[in-house]
């Protein structure tokens, strides 16, 4: 996903759809070069307003995570850590993201020292998915409790399982999506995974 050169300039691959081109992001300078193969476009790093990280799991992967740039035309730039191969094989390279976005983060807090970065997702946004993924659960409990009382112990156990995978999936979606302010030029470890323990 990355080019093999290390003296070569923070650079990040990506295809980040089964079918489709593969992008190439690649830091010059103060300027972030995308090229998506068919055009080349030059962002200056210096329009960056906003830095979002996010947890975006999909149907294929729970390992899936993502960096948004939000510039002050308005527009977003969106990339992650998975890239499609194939339309069955998806390959990671956490470190080499985590490089990166690192190297990413730091030149545009240099750039725009007034950048915001951010952690998660928008509060409403969260807030409705904590409260739905909650009422849920509550209901999965209640189906299971009175499936046991009235003696339909297998719709209850059914219950229970449905309950717990629906906290397993939901659960970490509402805690590494938790909205957050970060200090400027800061990555988070836990929305940007490949960095070094401790």
């Amino acid at each position: 996903m990355q080019a093999e050169d290390d003296d070569a300039p923070p650079s990040w691959r990506q295809r980040p759809k089964p079918i489709g081109f593969e992008i190439a992001y690649r830091l010059d300078g103060d300027t972030l070069e995308i090229d998506s193969t068919r055009k080349v476009d030059r962002v200056r790093l210096a329009a960056v307003e906003q830095v979002r990280f996010l947890y975006a799991p999909s149907n294929v992967t729970a390992k899936s995570f993502r960096t948004q740039l939000r510039l002050s035309d308005g527009k977003s730039i969106t990339f992650g850590n998975l890239s499609w191969r194939s339309l069955t094989d998806i390959e990671r390279d956490d470190p080499r993201y985590h490089a990166f976005v690192t190297a990413l983060s730091a030149t545009i807090s240099r750039a725009n020292p007034r950048a915001r970065f951010v952690a998660g997702k928008p509060f409403p946004l969260w807030l409705a998915l904590a409260i739905v993924g909650g009422l849920s659960l509550v209901m999965l409990v209640f189906f299971s409790l009175s499936a046991f009382r009235s003696g339909a112990s297998t719709a209850g156990w059914l219950g229970i399982v449905l309950g717990a995978a629906s906290f397993w999936q939901v659960w970490p979606m509402v805690r590494l999506n938790r909205p957050r302010e970060l200090a400027n030029g800061e990555v988070p470890g836990e929305l940007v995974p490949g960095g070094k323990p401790g």
